[in-house]
């Protein structure tokens, strides 16, 4: 399963003042990693130098990011060609004129990448596949940290796809790299339908990341059944057939004893005792 994120947990410190100790935002790369990738109830990235506390999303936009991320999970059950990286996983960002750590709210490797996503990793060492980010409105910064710098960043770096979540509808995208190493918009098919291009056939609806149809909705949609619960799907048909060739012995056995009750009154009017000639 998809691990829900740190950033967009629900917290009760959030809209309060920051609990972080004073200290000053410039560190080094060593001291970024020993001191604060895992520091206690704060998420920080390192950009050229300096941290960045990423911030709270609101709950709309977590409900949107939970939504996206147990669809993925249905796919990979069913097409296990990636493994996803929860919890703010961070990578290493080599870029022409500096080095960043970034943590997406939900990163995508594949099997075929070159540096596998190991069970024990804390951190990716490799590049992504695929960056998810959900959104947070909270500040200016922020929001154009996500989209804008990260954006350029993500594409700098060769990552493939580079989707924006964001419950509120203003400022959700989805990118994929084209030929030329820079992030062009998906342009929606049925006019309203995201298909990826690092995971065949996973694809959703962009109205349904706000309405968020449950499992049960999705099994019949031709744009979700192919990996969302397929087994119960194939399981239910099974059931409708078996329950249609029942109601079909039904009809016929009523109709048998339809005829031979026909076939009786017949035999009375002529005199006979249907039980005469049994």
């Amino acid at each position: 399963m998809i691990p829900i994120p740190h950033s967009i947990e629900a917290k009760s410190y959030q809209g309060c003042a920051s609990h972080a100790p004073h200290f000053s935002s410039r560190v080094t790369e060593t001291e970024y990693w020993e001191k604060y990738y895992n520091y206690p109830d704060k998420v920080y990235e390192w950009h050229n130098g300096e941290l960045e506390e990423k911030a709270v999303s609101e709950h709309i936009t977590y409900l949107t990011h939970i939504w996206f991320a147990e669809l993925l999970n249905h796919y990979l059950r069913i097409y296990p060609i990636a493994k996803p990286a929860g919890l703010e996983m961070g990578f290493r960002l080599i870029l022409p004129n500096e080095v960043n750590v970034r943590r997406p709210d939900l990163g995508i490797v594949l099997n075929n990448n070159p540096i596998p996503l190991l069970p024990n990793n804390s951190n990716y060492e490799g590049i992504f596949d695929i960056c998810i980010e959900a959104i947070s409105e909270s500040n200016k910064r922020e929001l154009k940290r996500d989209t804008v710098t990260k954006k350029a960043e993500y594409a700098n770096c060769g990552i493939k796809e580079y989707f924006i979540l964001d419950g509120n509808r203003r400022h959700t995208k989805f990118y994929y790299l084209n030929a030329k190493g820079v992030y062009v918009p998906h342009e929606p098919l049925q006019g309203d339908v995201i298909e990826s291009i690092v995971l065949p056939s996973f694809r959703f609806k962009i109205i349904d990341l706000y309405k968020q149809p449950s499992p049960e909705e999705m099994i019949n949609d031709p744009i979700y059944q192919e990996f969302v619960l397929p087994g119960y799907t194939q399981t239910k048909q099974r059931a409708d057939k078996a329950e249609q060739r029942a109601d079909k012995a039904e009809q016929r056995a009523d109709k048998a004893e339809q005829q031979a009750k026909q076939f009786a009154a017949k035999l009375r009017k002529l005199g006979i005792d249907p039980n005469d000639i049994r």
